[in-house]
């Protein structure tokens, strides 16, 4: 059989690697505790639900607009205004198949071959598999604990080239929670106007921000800046609906035209009854968006100053999304039995072997010596997870 290069070429999603992993394990009736998986674990609200079964009835069943409704493009327009003072009209705003699917969209609209796409690492996993699908380049460009995993402004200059396309900017971050200040974000943009790139704003985590942190999103800075910003949101992250698969995008109407048209020979629409729950999601009472976003805070908290008690493990803090990242680099080059920990995914294998703790390598996301440990599930789980995982390590030497 023959399969492109361009597929040959391709690894799998690294978190998918291990949340595989984990469900292979539980099928097999071992008790895992999964700290990778990266969506929330509460029930979709019911009220999303109920629409989603009045869809149904109705009859709302067929194709619509490769673009999505009508009723739910003003109403994210809506949603964007309230929550950020943005102005988007229905022709700047289409709905796709998740976030994923509306970054794919972005990324084959703006970039022809060759070109380059400035990505900060740690960054999700999807993000460089993205842009070489679409024919362009990935550039990785490192940051570090001490910059609060966040580009800065030196970097982000030297990373530049005449091949230059976009920057793809996650924030808050997937995989560090952590979230860019107005300031760090205004000496960004001065960089973007100063080079005529686009931004590609990823901002499904906006809603989940925690310690009273002012949260800045991309295209708010300046109108010139609104112009160059492609923004990334949706419904998966903030309303528990990651199986809906609706994702949106914001910009210029002229690209939105032309991620219309895409999309159009694609896939055509977006699920038409996940379209109607994503419309009463945004637009219904937004109460239980709050009270779990209070509970990830809750969880956030324990989690950190628990992994900190650990020796060898520097959890630090992150203010947004759902993940911390701890540094795990200290018991590189250590053993137990007849495996050595030589680094990050081979650390995750053990811990998933040894504890029965799922959690993904800090090297799928570009940053070797971390962990990402998500705290989307129960305390229960949090406490029982942050226990097996201290045990695994004390065995180490």
């Amino acid at each position: 059989m023959h399969v492109s290069s361009k597929v040959n070429s391709l690894a799998f999603s690294g978190t998918m690697q291990i949340s595989g992993k984990a469900k292979e394990l539980k099928a097999q009736g071992v008790n895992v505790i999964d700290l990778s998986v990266g969506e929330p674990d509460f029930p979709t609200p019911q009220r999303v639900k109920d629409a989603a079964v009045k869809a149904i009835a109705d009859n709302q069943t067929k194709y619509t607009m490769a673009a999505g409704i009508v009723p739910l493009r003003e109403a994210v327009g809506a949603w964007f205004k309230q929550s950020y003072g943005l102005d988007y009209a229905a022709n700047e705003i289409i709905i796709s198949n998740g976030a994923k699917h509306s970054l794919y969209n972005t990324l084959q609209t703006i970039i022809e071959v060759g070109e380059e796409v400035i990505i900060p690492a740690p960054y999700w996993v999807t993000y460089p598999a993205l842009v070489e699908i679409v024919d362009g380049v990935p550039i990785t460009v490192e940051t570090t604990k001490e910059e609060g995993f966040k580009l800065t402004p030196e970097k982000f200059k030297a990373a530049i080239t005449p091949k230059t396309r976009a920057l793809i900017l996650c924030n808050p971050s997937n995989p560090t929670g952590s979230v860019y200040t107005k300031a760090e974000l205004e000496e960004i943009a001065e960089i973007v106007l100063e080079n005529d790139l686009y931004v590609i704003s990823d901002e499904i985590y906006s809603k989940l921000v925690y310690d009273d942190f002012e949260y800045t999103s991309f295209p708010t800075l300046s109108d010139e800046i609104k112009k160059k910003t492609i923004l990334i949101d949706g419904v998966s992250k903030s309303y528990s609906m990651t199986g809906w698969r609706i994702g949106f995008t914001a910009a210029d109407k002229e690209l939105i035209s032309g991620m219309g048209k895409l999309q159009s020979q694609m896939t055509s629409n977006a699920s038409t009854i996940s379209q109607y729950a994503a419309l009463e999601a945004i637009t219904g009472p937004q109460d239980d968006v709050e009270e779990m976003r209070k509970t990830f805070n809750e969880r956030r908290i324990y989690l950190r100053d628990a992994l900190n008690l650990i020796d060898g493990v520097e959890a630090g803090d992150a203010k947004g999304a759902f993940y911390l990242f701890p540094n795990v680099s200290s018991v590189f080059g250590k053993s137990y039995g007849d495996t050595k920990i030589n680094g990050s995914f081979d650390l995750s294998m053990y811990l998933i072997a040894e504890a029965q703790v799922a959690t993904v390598p800090g090297s799928v996301f570009g940053a070797e010596g971390f962990l990402r440990i998500a705290y989307a599930t129960s305390m229960e789980n949090l406490q029982e997870g942050v226990k097996r995982i201290e045990e695994a390590l004390a065995k180490l030497s």
